[in-house]
Order: structure tokens, then sequence, then C-alpha cells
């Protein structure tokens, strides 16, 4: 990627007129978890993290998290539904009677319920019903998100931060389509030369182009150098699919990105052709001026747009912003997360030391270093920051999580349990951690642990984006126990319904058929999972058992001698569950 600063210079005194006073209301102290901005809040007295998200065009929790702080639910408007990455869902509305915001009261906070949850830490968003009360600045790589009230500012340019001789970008804010709603963040860009319009989004983990634009404007999946990338989720239940594809030019504002990659999403935008996420907000300063209708920003350095999950660090940033260094356990600790979502792993680990060094009781500090420590593909590392963070907090569920993981990948399974009981202990029944105990209790093989963990979870979470990950665990615990078969199939196919033809569900339910004696059925799905993965053991292995008990004995060890050749211990592996010839 090549980016080309092609934009206004000058000095800010030039700019900005003497009577222009720009006054601060609130600044949002903001803490990343991976690429999603994060701000504190409190819930009738309980500490609680939200999203940031100006994509949403009001504050939403999911149907977990009002549940597990006992929110009464009302009904919403007749007939709305809120639309976004993932479908759509319908909605109830919660009023919190107590609702803290970075410390501050607001009586009687009202969220919209409904859709998936956030995930991570964030138990909803904090939509633009709040953030779009004033003009506000996104300075997410510095920590912080602030709300802010110009005085006399019509023609000033308000990007203040500004040294002189740094260049700015700037864009008209367009309409969108009508709504009764705090209207989004719309903005005219171009690929290829090609215009296209954007949406702001903070709460979009990685910058996402539909895919019916990338198709008019000739880079859909079928393009040269376009790859797969996976499956990606938002607001609605379901998954969509994604890919990468390369672009010779993005242009916003002025400034110039050659040579660089775009992610594509199947996926509609009401208003949009494209949004983009926090992975631009990190590599950038915004400030979105509501009274003139136009966004300023600057370019902090680094990566524009997210594209990976793993690999190595970015490049460190030069800094465009006037910013002083953190001077507190906090300041240090937010920089710290910002870097390490720019995967800038060895200042963030420097930044979190400085903040255990200034805080050394604080066990939020280690867990996120950590964090930061394990994504730079340092486990051990890691695993002493957990330590301790339990030492300081023994019931802090994200680190007892976080070390159950590891200790099952150090095949340390009894200690794992260990840290997952206490985990089952402290949260409610209704938390959305109870997917990864769920799944952790799975890798354990704790099935009967397992199965009251997804039941607890399914229960809770209704339209969640993760229920066919859910359902499909509860096929295969069911399928391991050898019990409710015929359950163990509805889930199966409920989830194939959310997910079609993914080859893993496809996997559970034959064994489930085989369990039952179905065997026709079985070798159809084993089939169907072998066009889509041919390397894989499982299907090789159950297939042969299908056939062998069908009296097709030279067919069904042949797919069992191909099973052991993907996977000399696929018997051994299948054979504690009470698959054998």
């Amino acid at each position: 990627m090549r980016l080309v600063l092609a934009l206004a210079l000058g000095l800010l005194a030039g700019r900005v007129s003497a009577a222009c006073t720009i006054k601060q209301l609130a600044e949002l102290p903001v803490t990343m978890q991976g690429t999603r901005p994060l701000i504190e809040a409190g819930i009738n007295g309980a500490p609680t993290m939200f999203l940031a998200d100006s994509g949403a065009f009001y504050s939403i929790m999911s149907p977990g998290a009002a549940a597990e702080h006992h929110l009464r639910l009302e009904p919403a408007p007749f007939g709305l539904r809120v639309e976004g990455v993932g479908g759509s869902a319908a909605l109830s509305v919660a009023v919190v009677k107590d609702f803290t915001l970075a410390g501050a009261p607001v009586p009687r906070a009202e969220f919209l319920v409904g859709g998936s949850e956030t995930g991570g830490l964030a138990q909803g968003v904090i939509g633009r019903n709040i953030l779009n009360l004033a003009d506000v600045e996104y300075d997410l790589s510095g920590g912080a998100i602030r709300l802010v009230r110009p005085d006399r500012c019509e023609n000033a340019m308000l990007a203040y931060w500004v040294k002189p001789q740094v260049s700015y970008g700037s864009v008209a804010m367009e309409e969108g389509a009508p709504t009764r709603f705090s209207p989004p963040v719309l903005g005219a860009a171009s690929v290829n030369g090609a215009r296209i319009r954007v949406m702001f989004d903070t709460g979009a983990a990685s910058s996402l182009m539909t895919l019916s634009a990338a198709r008019r404007l000739g880079i859909g999946p079928d393009a040269p150098g376009v790859v797969p990338a996976g499956m990606s989720g938002g607001f609605g239940p379901r998954m969509i699919r994604t890919w990468i594809a390369p672009v010779d030019v993005f242009e916003i504002g002025g400034e110039r990105i050659e040579h660089t990659h775009l992610r594509l999403g199947d996926t509609q935008l009401q208003d949009a052709d494209m949004l983009l996420g926090a992975d631009f907000f990190l590599s950038h300063r915004v400030y979105v001026a509501n009274g003139q209708r136009r966004i300023y920003f600057t370019y902090n350095g680094g990566a524009v747009f997210n594209l990976t999950t793993g690999g190595a660090a970015a490049e460190p940033p030069e800094s465009a912003s006037a910013e002083a260094a953190p001077t507190d356990a906090a300041g240090f600790a937010r920089r710290g997360a910002a870097e390490a979502a720019r995967r800038d792993f060895p200042a963030a680990t420097a930044d979190l030391g400085k903040a255990m060094e200034l805080d050394a009781k604080d066990p939020d500090y280690p867990y996120e270093r950590g964090v930061a420590r394990l994504q730079a593909g340092q486990p051990v590392q890691a695993m002493a920051d957990f330590d301790r963070t339990l030492a300081l907090a023994p019931t802090d569920t994200q680190a007892l999580i976080a070390r159950a993981d590891l200790r099952l990948n150090a095949r340390d399974g009894e200690a794992a349990i260990g840290d997952l009981d206490v985990a089952n202990g402290v949260l409610a029944p209704e938390a959305n951690e109870r997917l990864v105990l769920a799944n952790l209790y799975r890798r354990a093989e704790r099935p009967k642990l397992a199965l009251a963990q997804y039941d607890l979870w399914i229960k809770a979470h209704p339209d969640d984006r993760s229920q066919a990950e859910a359902l499909g665990g509860r096929c295969w615990v069911r399928m391991t126990l050898n019990a409710d078969l015929d359950k163990a199939v509805a889930d199966c196919q409920h989830a194939l319904r959310l997910l079609p033809s993914d080859w893993g569900l496809l996997t559970d339910r034959a064994f489930v058929r085989l369990r039952q004696g179905d065997f026709d059925r079985a070798i159809v799905d084993f089939d169907e999972v072998l066009k889509l993965k041919t390397q894989y053991a499982w299907p090789y292995y159950g297939r042969g058992l299908a056939k062998l008990k069908k009296g097709l004995v030279d067919e069904g060890n042949a797919d069992i001698a191909a099973a052991a050749a993907i996977d000399p211990s696929i018997a051994k592996a299948a054979g504690r569950y009470g698959l054998a010839p």
C-alpha cells in the first residue's frame, strides 16, 4: 500500500477565525479491544463496557445483556426493525433508570433491545442518539472520543489539533434516506476513479464494501486477484461471506491510497456502498462537524484498512496530531490498547507495562498485556500476565477463560477445567461468555458440562449471529453422549438453515445419523462434506463406519484407510466417543 497525501497545507492560524472557539462538553475514554472502541458505562450500579458505534442510529443492547441486568422490556414502535450487516432483527425497548457513561449520569437512558451480542467485553452499543448530540471528535489512537460544541465557527477548519504545515482531509457530509432518527455520517469517496458513498462507522471492526458496489466497479469475487476471506457477522443473525480485492486507488477528501486492497462483503447497506470502519478511525483522527455538515480528518500513519486476522505488526505511525504523552496508568493503558489494535505489539506491551508500574493493583492492565502478548505469539509471557490478573482478581472471568484456553493448548486439561468451573460459578446465566465456556468444555471432553452451557446460551440469545455455532456445538455433544439424538438432528438442521452447506455442520449431522442407524442419509451427508473438504479424516472415517454397517466391507475399509492416511490418530480419537467398526 502507498498513501499519497495530496491535501491542503497551511497554518492553522490562517484557517481559524479568532472568534471561533471550541468547547469540550465531554471526553469519553476509549479502550480498544482489537479494533473495537469500548467506553465505560454503568447499568444500575454494575460496571460494564459499550461499543462506541457511529454507524448505529440508536443505542442498542442484546436480549441476553438486558436479561443479565434484569431490565424490563417493552414493545418497540410497531414494525420497527434494525437493518445491518448480517440482516435485520425485531426490537424491544428497555429503560435503564440509573445509567452512567464515563462516570456521568444519564437519567432514564433508553436502549433498543435485539439482535446479536456485540461480542467481547461489550454488552451493547452507544449509538448516534448520544454520539451526535454535538460535534464529535474520534481520536481512537489517542484513547478518546470527545463531544464538543463550536461557537462562531461556521467557516472555520475544525481539525484544531493540526500542526503547522501538516495536511488534513475534508469531505462534505451527504444526506441519507429520510429518517426520524439521527442520520448516518456519510461522505463521498472514489475507488479506481469511480464515485462511491461511504459511511463512517466506528462499530465496524474492518472497513467493508458491499458486494453489489464491488461488482459495479468490476472487482467482484470473480475478478483477478480477489480471494475469499471467510465469514463475518454484524447486528443481524446471518453470517456473510467476505473477499479481499486489490484496487489501484482509493481516494477520499484529498487523501489518495495507491495499490491497496479492500474487504468485500455479501451484504446490503441502505445509504452507502462502503463502511469506513474502526481501522480507518485508528489510522486517522476524525472530527465530525454536524453543524457544518462536514468531516475533517488527519492521517496518523500505518495501515488504513485492516485486512488480516494475524501477521506482523503494522508500521509505527508518525502522528499528525500534537498529542501529549500519557501521564497516568489509564492513559498508558488506553494508548497501549490502541497500539495493540494496530498490531504494534512492542509498543503496546511497553505502554501496558508502564501502566502496571504506575498502578500495580489494577487487574485489567496485566490482562490487556497478556492479550497483546498472545496476539504477538508469546503464550508463555501471556500466561504469566493472566496469572498476575487472577492473583489480583481471582474471579475475573475474561482472564479465567483466556488462561483455560492456554492450558488446553498445553494439554493441561484438569487445570483448564478448574478455571472454567470458577468462571461458570461467577457468570450470570444469560452471559455471552457461556458460549465460550461451552466450546472450551467441549474441547476438554466434558460433554455434559458443555451441553449445560449451550442450553443456557441458546435460550438467552435467540436471534444472535452465533446461533449456528451454538446449535452445531450442542448437536455434536449430544452425539458424543449418544443421547437425545432427535434433538441433535434438529439442532444441526436449524444451524444449517443459518449456514447452508457448512461442512462442519454437515459432518456433525452425519455422525448423529450414523448413531441413529440412518446409514444411507449419513453417507449422503459425508459425501457432501467430502465435496467441500477432501483432506478431512472424519468424514472418510464416518462414511467407512456407515458402509461397514451396511455390509459394504471393501468400500468401508477403503474409507477408513483413507481417513488413517490423512490422520493416523483418527481411530483413537473416534474411539473415545464409541465410534468404532
